[in-house]
């Protein structure tokens, strides 16, 4: 499978009706009994989604699924709607999901929000109200067991992950890898975003000194848990196919956690 070569000085490939994809996750989430909370409100407002497990589940792990943060990154938001629709969840687990936190942004097909802000820098010293209200909303949950953050990089030559786990616990980065090959290339460049890399895999510093501006996973990593993975599919692949390694690498690590 090759690039497309569509990708220019920045993403030049499929868009998607964010409203319609919205529409969609909502409907799926309340005929499959999530509660929905408004996160942020209009012009266009970002959702929280919740599913707690049965009261009968023992120590059922906790995890965190956002995306949709980057509005020129339209497979995360596919790939959510496309889980909410299949229910397939693993039994026993408790889930919170973001299914887009930069709605504004898609429709400008745009990284930044429509003040020309990019959330996924705010998370130190939050300015934009998409990210204030976010992490107000985080900080009203739980602790969690597990965070998966979906993201694309349109200069990316395959799928790549990135995993922050100080403690170190059991990886779940290396069967993911091997999932989503299955469906994607995955990077093979030793160097991705200026870190080191292998068979797609970048385990950067997690001390949060190194970053003046942090990301959302930063953020998660510090306040809300000790495992957090995020998943760069890449956009210069067919929308299809980014959505499946998406969905594959969500899977597999749900597995993981619910085992």
């Amino acid at each position: 499978m090759q690039r497309l070569g569509k990708n220019i000085k920045g993403y030049c490939g499929e868009t998607i009706d964010i409203d319609a994809v919205l529409r969609d996750c909502v409907a799926a989430a309340q005929a499959r009994g999530w509660a929905i909370e408004e996160i942020h409100p209009a012009p266009k407002r970002i959702l929280g989604f919740t599913r707690h497990a049965p009261r009968t589940t023992n120590h059922a792990p906790r995890i965190y699924l956002s995306t949709g943060i980057h509005g020129d990154e339209p497979a995360g938001p596919l790939a959510v709607r496309q889980l909410l629709r299949e229910n397939a969840w693993p039994a026993g687990l408790s889930l919170w999901l973001c299914p887009c936190l930069n709605p504004t942004g898609f429709s400008l097909n745009r990284r930044e929000n429509r003040e020309g802000v990019d959330l996924n820098r705010q998370y130190l010293a939050p300015e934009a109200g998409e990210t204030v209200a976010h992490i107000a909303w985080l900080k009203r949950q739980p602790s969690f067991d597990l965070c998966l953050c979906l993201h694309e990089d349109w200069e990316a030559y395959g799928f790549y992950v990135y995993e922050l786990n100080p403690d170190n616990q059991p990886s779940l980065a290396e069967a993911m890898v091997a999932r989503i090959g299955e469906v994607c290339p995955i990077d093979p460049s030793e160097i991705i975003e200026g870190r080191p890399a292998h068979n797609g895999i970048i385990r950067p510093s997690v001390d949060p000194r190194t970053r003046p501006q942090w990301p959302e996973a930063f953020f998660l990593l510090t306040h809300k848990t000790r495992l957090s993975y995020t998943l760069e599919a890449p956009s210069d692949f067919p929308l299809a196919v980014r959505v499946a390694a998406l969905v594959a690498g969500v899977t597999t690590a749900l597995e993981a956690a619910a085992r």
